[in-house]
C-alpha cells in the first residue's frame, strides 16, 4: 500500500514537473510568435492608421489650397478692376459712382463643332443669356461668352466674331481687338495719330462692358495703315491649350 501510494505521489510530481516544464517550452516559442504577430499587427494597424489620415488630410489640405489658389485668382482680377476703378475716383471728388464687379468660374465641356478648336461649350451655373461676357485664363484675355441655342458658347481669343475693346502701348491707343481663325489675332480701328510700335503690349480696356480695364491681350507683331486707320497683328498671350476651367466676366462695374 506504502509502495502504491509512494508511486502514485511520485507519478504526480513528475506529471507536474513534467507539465510545468513542457508548458514552459510551449509557451516560449509561441509567445514569442504571438508578439511578432501582435507587432506586426500594431505596425500594420499604424501603418493603415498613418496612411488613411495622411491621405485624407492630404485630400483635405489639396482641396482647401485649390480653392485658396481659385479664391487668389479671382481676388487679383478683381483688385485690378477695383484698382483701375479707384485710379479713376480718384482724380474725382464726392463722387457717388458704385463699383461692384462680378466673375465666376466656368468650366469648359467640349468643342462645339468637330474641326473647329474656337467654339467651346461651357458649363455655366445660373447662366444669364441676355448678354456678351468676357473670358479669362490667369489674368489673360481667353475670348467672349455668348448665348447660343439658350446655352453658353465660348468663342475664344482666335474666333473671328470673338471682338472686344483693346489699348495698345503706353498711350493706350484704342481699337477693337478680334481672332482670324489663325495664330495671331488683329487690331483694327487704330486711329493714325497714334504712335505705336512693334512689341507694344495690348490689353482689354474696359470701355466694351465685356472685360476688365488691364487684361493681358498679347504684344503687337507689326502694323500696317489703310482707309485712314492703323491695323496691328497680335501674338496673343493666351495659346488655347488650356480648356478646362475660366474666369467669366459676369458684371465690370
Amino acid at each position: 500500500m506504502n509502495k502504491k501510494l509512494l508511486g502514485f505521489f511520485t507519478l504526480l510530481f513528475l506529471l507536474f514537473w513534467g507539465t510545468m516544464n513542457l508548458e514552459n517550452t510551449v509557451q516560449k516559442p509561441l509567445n514569442q510568435l504571438l508578439n511578432a504577430l501582435k507587432n506586426s499587427y500594431a505596425d500594420t494597424l499604424d501603418l493603415i492608421t498613418d496612411t488613411i489620415d495622411e491621405h485624407f488630410f492630404q485630400a483635405d489640405r489639396i482641396k482647401k489650397l485649390k480653392q485658396a489658389l481659385a479664391d487668389c485668382k479671382e481676388n487679383t482680377l478683381l483688385l485690378k478692376q477695383y484698382k483701375h476703378q479707384l485710379k479713376s475716383l480718384s482724380e474725382l471728388s464726392d463722387s457717388n459712382l458704385s463699383i461692384d464687379p462680378r466673375i465666376k468660374l466656368v468650366r469648359a465641356v467640349s468643342y462645339a463643332k468637330f474641326g473647329d478648336m474656337n467654339k467651346v461649350w461651357l458649363e455655366v451655373h445660373d447662366y444669364n443669356a441676355s448678354k456678351i461676357y468676357g473670358l479669362v485664363y490667369k489674368e489673360k484675355v481667353a475670348g467672349i461668352v455668348i448665348p447660343k441655342d439658350g446655352m453658353p458658347l465660348a468663342l475664344l481669343i482666335r474666333d473671328p466674331k470673338s471682338s472686344y475693346a483693346v489699348h495698345i502701348g503706353k498711350a493706350k491707343a484704342p481699337g477693337i481687338a478680334h481672332g482670324n481663325n489663325d495664330e495671331n489675332i488683329i487690331v483694327t480701328y487704330i486711329p493714325t495719330w497714334y504712335n505705336i510700335k512693334v512689341g507694344d503690349e495690348v490689353i482689354s480696356s474696359g470701355l466694351d462692358d465685356i472685360f476688365f480695364e488691364g487684361l493681358k491681350v498679347g504684344k503687337v507683331l507689326s502694323l500696317t495703315t489703310s482707309q485712314g486707320y492703323q491695323k496691328a497683328i497680335v501674338r496673343p498671350y493666351y495659346r488655347q491649350k488650356n480648356l478646362d476651367y475660366f474666369y467669366m466676366i459676369e458684371k465690370v462695374k
